[in-house]
């Protein structure tokens, strides 16, 4: 089977590539990526004013399955992640049971292989359980297939044990993906420590929350030598200490979620769950770092942190809901609109920030399109404007701040392994 993408423009930075290009693809393979290729097709796509690019990777979201299928399975959020332009995710471990041991890694694989219409990248957990108390069988998962660790949804709390833990991810070669958040700072808190907070009558999360915990792993890091990288920073001293740590030579690197760099504190209208996420919406000095950071590559990483929740659970106000919103069917749409467009951010720079660099981090064979490497790759109209609607999500979780806002940059066509399972009709 030989598909041919013609006219399109292609951003490839492993290549340096930012131009027309044609694509070939035959099977699960890239076979040519030339200017006017003539070769026969079974299948001729026109995608004259697109951008052609390196499949997308999301480092960091929840599937919820096992246990929470109400919320999210890894069908669902796998064609969620495909109308997204997103060729592979890492759904984090905090699922019930938690994905700590090798076999549950496997089942997630397993699962993945029968049911997901995107690569399943599974992130095992830190500790037993997420207790907290021992490292899990980091070795054995990853010689199951995890991709990474993380205890997402909270801090190691114990520093000697998340030092063990860093030693044994150096020791497999896999990235550390760090929640950083104090919990005995963060108490019973819903909302940035600031006016919402105070006006909705709930408690704050201070930015210290998250930057004790930044500093201290960083330092670990360092010691212990691991691949750390920090899962939606929020603040702007989260900015500076990865930058510093970048010129001090750590393996260090970090990701900002759109939401983070679209909305602030100011933006939240009332008691509407919509808008309670952690690490929570911060103040407008904060979002300019975030998006200085990202513009000038300190911040290499655009995720999700998809979270999707049942709609009872969030009309219970931002007092009682849970934490979090979906991400993966907007994130294109809210990067080229406030990045890309507004000129902060170039094309080639997102490319780097959603698939080339998320796959050097990874250690995978993805974000490129040379020849031979495997043919994921998602197609984007940078010039289509229109509405978000959530209740056209392919995902459960409906729970967004951004149902309503007028964009401009849509996926028109996610390919996985040669195969198209999503097109924009």
């Amino acid at each position: 089977m030989r598909i041919l993408l013609k006219g399109g423009h292609v951003i490839d930075p492993s290549q340096g590539i930012d131009g027309p290009m044609d694509l070939l693809i035959r099977d699960d393979r890239i076979e040519k990526l030339e200017p006017d290729i003539t070769d026969e097709a079974d299948e001729v796509t026109d995608v004259s004013g697109c951008y052609v690019v390196p499949g997308l990777i999301d480092m960091h979201v929840h599937l919820r399955e096992p246990g929470f299928e109400h919320k999210e399975t890894i069908k669902t959020g796998s064609m969620a992640a495909a109308r997204g332009g997103f060729t592979s995710i890492c759904p984090m471990p905090n699922t019930k049971p938690v994905i700590d041991s090798p076999e549950m890694v496997r089942f997630v694989r397993e699962k993945a292989e029968k049911e997901a219409v995107v690569h399943i990248l599974p992130v095992g957990a830190v500790t037993k359980g997420q207790m907290g108390i021992e490292p899990a069988d980091i070795t054995g998962m990853v010689q199951a297939g995890a991709a990474a660790i993380s205890e997402d949804g909270k801090s190691v709390m114990n520093t000697e044990v998340y030092r063990q833990a860093m030693v044994l991810a150096k020791e497999a070669h896999i990235p550390v993906l760090d929640h950083c958040e104090d919990k005995y700072l963060v108490k019973d808190g819903a909302l940035n420590a600031g006016p919402a907070a105070e006006r909705i009558g709930v408690t704050g999360i201070s930015n210290g929350v998250e930057d004790i915990i930044t500093a201290r792993d960083i330092l670990l890091a360092k010691e212990t030598g691991c691949r750390l990288h920090l899962c939606h920073c929020s603040t702007k001293d989260s900015v500076r200490m990865v930058r510093e740590a970048r010129e001090d030579g750590l393996a260090v690197s970090a990701e900002v979620c759109p939401h983070h760099f679209t909305l602030t504190e100011d933006d939240i209208p009332g008691d509407d769950a919509n808008y309670k996420m952690n690490p929570p919406l911060r103040s407008e000095a904060d979002k300019e770092a975030l998006i200085e950071g990202l513009c000038s590559d300190v911040m290499q990483v655009i995720s999700t942190d998809h979270a999707p929740h049942h709609a009872d659970e969030k009309a219970k106000g931002i007092g009682k809901a849970p934490f979090g919103i979906v991400g993966l069917e907007t994130s294109v749409a809210l990067t080229m609109t406030a990045l890309v467009h507004t000129g902060k951010m170039t094309p080639t720079q997102m490319v780097e920030h959603m698939s080339t660099v998320p796959a050097k981090i990874l250690g995978i064979d993805k974000g490129s399109l040379k020849p031979g490497k495997m043919a994921d790759i998602t197609v984007i109209d940078p010039e289509a404007e229109y509405t978000i609607d959530k209740e056209t999500f392919v995902s459960k979780g409906k729970n967004t701040p951004f149902d309503g806002w007028k964009v401009k940059g849509r996926v028109t066509r996610t390919i996985v392994a040669g195969k198209c399972v999503y097109e924009y009709r």
